[in-house]
């Protein structure tokens, strides 16, 4: 049994990072709709995909992008899931030509209640941790279940004292 807590096994992931990997996965998706190659619309999970998916978009051109917003956890303890906001059913329908994107997939129950939503729709994430990767279609990096992705978004920059003298 490990004796390292969660953030002692840590990815930080920069905004740069964020960007370059989001654009890969931009690459890696391109001309694989269901229309021609194109894809109809995106749709980000909150909060973590919204990032990915502006970037998604921009790349590839999808003009329409929504979200969907489903709680799963209260501050560090998971819970039952509860969809607190989803795109419009007519826009969306079974999730035909449909990108659902995210920033990581962790256990993949919040993908699951999405894929039960949109069942033909494809899921992508920048991310995928191994219990995840079976609800996912397409992503960039795998890493470790028992790593902890700090995202930028989470985090923010500080001076700090150096470690020999004062300023």
């Amino acid at each position: 049994m490990s004796t390292q807590l969660p953030h002692e096994k840590g990815f930080h992931i920069s905004w740069d990072q964020i960007h370059r990997d989001s654009r890969a996965l931009a690459w890696r998706l391109d001309g694989k709709g269901p229309d021609n190659g194109a894809w109809k619309a995106i749709v980000a999970i909150t909060r973590g995909g919204m990032a990915p998916a502006m970037i998604v978009a921009r790349e590839l051109d999808i003009r329409l992008v929504d979200t969907i917003s489903i709680k799963s956890y209260d501050h560090q303890a998971q819970g039952d899931a509860q969809v607190l906001s989803k795109p419009d059913e007519a826009m969306v329908g079974d999730g035909t030509g449909i990108l659902v994107i995210d920033d990581l997939v962790d256990s993949g129950k919040t993908l699951e209640i999405v894929r039960q939503m949109y069942p033909k729709a494809h899921f992508a994430t920048v991310y995928a941790k191994p219990k995840g990767e079976p609800m996912v279609d397409t992503f960039i990096t795998g890493v470790s279940q028992d790593t902890w992705i700090f995202f930028p978004w989470d985090m923010a920059l500080q001076y700090v004292q150096p470690y020999r003298g004062k300023d």
